[in-house]
């Protein structure tokens, strides 16, 4: 991979750790599902006029609306007003490489590797150990939420695959369009209208939560890396995505003063490295043994 391209990876990597902060700026006065349904309404209005829709069927745009809006997003910011720090979420979002695992063996029948299994295993004793952190940035409600939002994170990716697009971006732009929808419904569902009254006093905290979550993460980071993703195998670039619990957890330390404790540090890396264990595979070669990122 070209330098600048490696630093282009990189630098969406820190927007999306950040952005963590920003959904804990945001979720201080407003309801979390009602302040990421504003995100991708900004995100999507401005985007779609310039963007064509991909010749795809709505039925896959629609379940993508949903999975990707409510499910991951709308439940990791509910996480972060239901206990959990940024950084940890930021870090347990990541599970969803090891929960795709078990969907693809479910459901798309693929094979488990030995080396796929020990690294989910050593992803899910970080998820275990994290449950024994004690310093107020944890809570079982919040680690849930975000466990779920990681397991449509999965679901997202089977909707990806069935809606055959190369118009990656595209499609996601578009699903952005929809995903507000059941994001208010379930907000309502929830508060009540009085989730609209904090409209009112909105302040310049929350407009900049808003504005950071909707351009510099969605637009801006997805028009990035798929742009990175059309250049490079995926093996290549999947490993990448493991920088962004790195810098959550420092973000969420910087500003929120996030306690980062031995167990805490302990769940991260183990979380970490076997996520990298099911990203990297051995070859062995006349020179001997190397490694290769494997996306597989």
């Amino acid at each position: 991979m070209r330098y600048k391209d490696l630093a282009l990876g990189i630098f969406v990597t820190v927007i999306w750790g950040i952005n963590f902060i920003a959904i804990k700026m945001g979720t201080t006065n407003l309801n979390p599902m009602l302040l990421t349904a504003l995100r991708f309404a900004l995100a999507a209005i401005p985007a779609i006029f310039f963007i064509p829709r991909p010749p795809v069927a709505w039925r896959y745009i629609l379940s993508y609306s949903l999975v990707f809006g409510t499910g991951i997003w709308g439940l990791t910011t509910y996480s972060v007003t239901a206990g959990l720090s940024p950084g940890m979420a930021s870090l347990l979002l990541q599970l969803n490489a090891a929960i795709s695992v078990l969907i693809g063996w479910l459901i798309l029948k693929e094979t488990i590797s030995t080396q796929k299994l020990l690294g989910a295993g050593l992803a899910l004793l970080g998820l275990w150990l994290a449950l024994l952190i004690e310093d107020g940035s944890v809570s079982f409600f919040g680690v849930s939420l975000v466990i779920m939002a990681a397991t449509c994170w999965g679901v997202s990716g089977l909707i990806m695959k069935a809606a055959n697009t190369k118009q990656v971006f595209a499609f996601i732009v578009w699903s952005l369009l929809f995903a507000p929808f059941p994001l208010i419904a379930l907000a309502l569902a929830l508060e009540g209208k009085e989730i609209f009254y904090s409209l009112i006093e909105i302040d310049k905290r929350t407009i900049f939560s808003i504005l950071f979550q909707a351009w510099p993460t969605t637009l801006l980071g997805y028009w990035i890396w798929n742009r990175l993703v059309v250049t490079y195998p995926l093996s290549t670039i999947a490993p990448l995505t493991l920088l962004v619990p790195v810098f959550g957890l420092f973000a969420s330390w910087l500003f929120y003063q996030e306690p980062l404790g031995p167990i805490k540090i302990g769940s991260a890396l183990l979380i970490i490295s076997g996520l990298l264990i099911g990203l990297i595979k051995w070859d062995k070669r006349r020179s001997g043994k190397s490694m290769q990122p494997n996306a597989s």
